[in-house]
Parts: structure tokens; sequence; C-alpha cells
């Protein structure tokens, strides 16, 4: 077999792993003796051991004889520092693997390249670069938030066949909040679906006083998404579900010295010309890797036009509404596309 095959054994163990490990990156491991696995393993929930160390522990006894021959491939650079846990870098020519396989070099300030070398200088024969596409495309979030400094932006909406968010409606706060579904039962699942595999949700004002959403995990299993509302003038009252404490929210606002509760905090910033940036600036420094906008037009829009998003997932209902909310317009590259019942799925990436 080829370094290849087992690099991609690797990225599939990642995947396994990759939202429990936020905010760290996932990573997949494979120990193997001539031509045989006796080792494999991903990262573990964040403060767990990462997925050198889970690798080398699922040896089994009968062939831990046999590590100090092996050949070790991982989708990421082994870390040099101490962090959560110990360098797996110590771990690794402890434990005399004379051969490393490195998918990608790691872009934390405190790695970057540092493994590679101390490995080498331990007299490590080290491969670097065996499918580094695939795996930096694995580990896209942590490559964005170290590299660009910011999240993964994801944008996703729904539009109506004719290309428009929402129908003409009046909207009065006193109003029992009901959203208008374009999409089906399946569709709306996979959204919740893709909500537990990412650290945030965005929203603005108005999607919040138009539809109230809960913004949660309901139809899914998984963990719940921060929720990040923007609010300039503190116009969401805590009647809202956003502000209902079940799941821990940031509300971005202009006004000053709100107090902050156990799962409901503020973060004083500028509503100008910068205020994505901004918001970028505050998401980056609370650790959150990646977030979902599921604003209305204007957020969406504003994310477009600032040129800060990776990916765009559209769902195009058979609703047909004439008139309303027009659905945002963005140029990017479509790579997939999907049929969900009667919804069509789009899925476009930035590589602008």
């Amino acid at each position: 077999m080829t370094h290849e095959t087992y690099m991609h054994r690797c990225l599939g163990l990642a995947e396994t792993g990759m939202r429990a490990a936020m905010p760290n990156p996932s990573v997949g491991a494979v120990l193997v003796h001539n031509g045989r696995i006796i080792g494999e393993g991903h990262t573990s929930p964040y403060g767990g051991p990462h997925g050198e160390v889970n690798c080398i522990n699922s040896v089994k006894p009968e062939d831990k004889h046999l590590i100090n021959q092996s050949t070790l491939y991982v989708t990421l650079e082994p870390c040099s520092h101490y962090g959560k846990t110990p360098p797996c870098c110590d771990l690794i020519i402890a434990q005399q693997i004379p051969n490393i396989v490195v998918g990608t070099v790691d872009p934390h300030v405190k790695v970057a390249g540092n493994g590679i070398k101390k490995l080498r200088e331990a007299g490590k024969n080290v491969t670097v670069g065996i499918l580094e596409a695939e795996c930096r495309e694995s580990n896209r979030r942590f490559f964005t938030f170290h590299e660009k400094q910011r999240p993964y932006i994801i944008l996703k909406w729904a539009e109506s066949a004719d290309g428009f968010l929402a129908p003409l409606r009046r909207s009065v706060i006193t109003e029992d909040k009901k959203p208008v579904w374009i999409t089906n039962p399946y569709s709306r699942q996979l959204v919740h679906k893709w909500r537990s595999e990412e650290a945030t949700i965005l929203v603005g004002t108005h999607t919040v006083i138009d539809d109230n959403p809960q913004l949660d995990v309901r139809s899914w299993t998984g963990p719940q998404p921060v929720r990040i509302v923007l609010d300039r003038t503190n116009r969401i009252s805590g009647n809202y579900n956003v502000k209902n404490q079940k799941i821990k929210t940031i509300v971005l606002t202009e006004c000053p010295d709100l107090p902050n509760l156990e799962n409901l905090l503020y973060e004083q910033v500028p509503f100008d010309a910068n205020l994505l940036q901004s918001v970028c600036g505050v998401l980056h420094s609370h650790g959150l890797l990646s977030v979902i906008i599921e604003g209305g037009y204007k957020t969406l829009q504003g994310f477009i036009d600032c040129n800060l998003w990776d990916e765009a997932r559209i769902f195009k209902g058979n609703a047909v509404f004439s008139n309303g909310t027009p659905a945002p317009q963005l140029t990017g590259q479509l790579t997939a596309r999907d049929t969900i019942v009667n919804d069509e799925l789009l899925i476009f990436r930035n590589y602008g």
C-alpha cells in the first residue's frame, strides 16, 4: 500500500472527532508495521488526548514490541508544546517510532514547523505533504482561524423558486412570531445537523424580531452552537428565545455597560463600516472556530460584500412569493448540488 492509502484512513478517523475537538483540530493517526495497521485513533474531545496518543495507546499488548519498527501517519504535524496535554512529539520520540508521515504543517504559531523540526533533530525520518490539500480541507476551520484570524464562515439561507427569502408581511413586535417555511422538514433537519457541527450561529436583530428563532439543535443529536446576535440598540427584549439562557448567547451591541449573566454575554462593538470585521474579531477572541450566518438579507449580503465568507449553503424551494425580501447575490464556485425531496441544495465555496 502507498502513503496515500494510509493517509486516507487518517482523514476518515479525523472526521469522526471533528466537532468535539474544537477549538483544537481533529487529527487522525494510523500506526503501520510492514503493511499492517497495528494502531489508530483520532483526537479526543477538547482537553483530552490527541490523535497520536490515542493511536499509540490503541496498540494491542502483543504488538507493542513493533511500535519502534513502525511508521506513524498523521493528518497534521504533531504538536511540540504543552497545552491541555503534553507534546505529542515527546511521546513519539519516547516510543522510538522511526518514521513519521505528515499530511500538512500545523498553522498554529506554537507549532508551525517546530514539531517536524523536533522530530528530525531526534533522528526521525519525517515525510511531509502527503494528501496535503485534503488534510487542510479536513481541518479548514482550524486553518482559517489561525491563518486569517477569524472563524470559518458559512452562509446559509433558503429562497423561494422566484428568489425571495420571505414574502411581504407586517412586522409587529406584539405578534406571535412564526417563521415562513420555504423548505421541507428533511432540509430543516439537515440544518440542525449542520448547527451541531459548528461552533456558533449568527443572526441580526430583524431576524430575531420577525421570527423569534430558537437557534438550537432540536431535530438532531449533538452539541448546541453558541448563539451570536447583532443588536445595535438593545431592541431585543428578554421575552425572545435568544435570551432564554438555555444556550450560551453573545449579543453584540453599541450599548455600554449591559450586565452579563451566566449564559448571556454582551460585547460592545461599533456598528460602523467595519462592523463585520469587528464581529469576526470578537468570535476569534472567544476561540470560536466557525460560524453559520443565518440572518436576513442585510446580514448575509453584508458578509458577501465584505468578502467575509468561505462557504454558502443555499436551499431553493418550490414556493413562489412574487414579491418580498430578495435573496442575497454572491459569486463563488458551485461545488455541489443535491436534491432533498422537492428542495434543491446548492453548495458554493469562496476561493478568492
